[in-house]
């Protein structure tokens, strides 16, 4: 049964013409330990749920009074314009942000415990903002560091048995070398240990460290950035008391026996590290925001707007985005 006297995870249901809302749909099927609350046009859900054949019983959010399992709680925002599965509607991308904006003020406000996101589409969202040679709307993380007044934030991904973190995110390979900065590296790695510390409940964790070049540049002839950028912050790190192995050549890092010697990653760039997780992860895998101060867990996948209103859609991550986030719920409410 859920425990009523803990504050319910709130889900945004994403973009409306896409899986998000179906894969809601998907949660009443799980019996969750807390409330979970869908954040989405009503009427969107309902018909969603007739034109798959799902019976399921969709009922208004009320704070105060908790509804039966097997129920889904919709908070209704309305949409902009009426929505059909797989048919982009830019002036729904209002909506969308709304979804969101709804989420971090509950979460802020000690209204929810968490928030975990379903797939928006950047593109349609920019379109409807008027945007044509800017991109106001560059993604879920820019959007939660920028709405909380958080300076840095760290993207970490985690299925496969692995937490995989990234000092930089979507930047073009060529800028990356340019990007990692001793300051750089230093924030990321706090923010990556404290928060293994708040929310995952490890009280010292170890943290694996990828070099960025092959061979984590063999002693300087594949390049010098381990020597003159990331081994002086490990050992400054380590000498305050951190666990920090490294830096390590990717290509052996991820081997069982490397693994099992720390509880996280942190690898250089975006593809170095995010491939192997997600083969590892089979479409498990979940999205962390860390950093913030609120909890945010997210799918690992996109819109799929060519799956939307097929019912075929597979509601795996958003079940481990939802464990995650209940976990790491939990996992803060015991610290504190």
């Amino acid at each position: 049964m859920p425990d009523t006297g803990a504050l319910p995870v709130v889900v945004t249901s994403g973009e409306p013409a896409g899986v998000g809302p179906e894969l809601c749909l998907r949660l009443a099927e799980r019996d969750w330990p807390r409330r979970l609350v869908v954040l989405a046009d009503i009427e969107l859900m309902r018909a969603r749920a007739s034109a798959l054949g799902r019976a399921v019983r969709i009922v208004p959010y009320c704070r105060e009074v908790p509804v039966a399992r097997g129920c889904i709680e919709v908070l209704h925002l309305p949409l902009a314009q009426p929505s059909q599965a797989g048919v982009l509607v830019p002036a729904n991308g209002a909506y969308v942000l709304g979804l969101l904006d709804r989420a971090i003020s509950g979460c802020r406000e000690a209204e929810f415990a968490a928030m975990v996101t379903a797939p928006v589409h950047k593109g349609v969202i920019c379109e409807g903002l008027g945007a044509r040679d800017t991109m106001p709307f560059t993604g879920h993380t820019e959007y939660l560091a920028a709405h909380t007044g958080t300076a840095r934030v760290v993207m970490m991904l985690v299925g496969g048995g692995m937490r995989v973190a990234l000092a930089t995110t979507h930047l073009p390979l060529a800028a990356v070398p340019a990007a990692i900065t001793p300051a750089l590296l230093e924030e990321t790695l706090r923010i990556l240990h404290a928060d293994l510390v708040r929310h995952f409940g490890l009280r010292a964790p170890r943290i694996l460290v990828a070099g960025l070049n092959p061979h984590a540049g063999e002693g300087g002839h594949m390049g010098r950035e381990e020597i003159d950028v990331i081994l002086p912050v490990l050992d400054r790190l380590r000498a305050e008391g951190m666990q920090l192995t490294g830096p390590l050549p990717a290509d052996t890092l991820f081997v069982p026996h490397t693994l099992e010697k720390g509880d996280a990653v942190l690898t250089m760039y975006h593809d170095q590290g995010l491939p192997v997780l997600k083969h590892a992860s089979f479409g498990g895998g979940v999205n962390v925001t860390l950093g913030l101060p609120i909890i945010r867990t997210s799918v690992d996948h996109g819109t799929a707007l060519d799956l939307a209103g097929s019912g075929r859609a597979d509601p795996g991550s958003l079940y481990a985005a939802v464990e995650l986030a209940l976990a790491m719920a939990a996992a803060r409410s015991t610290a504190h």
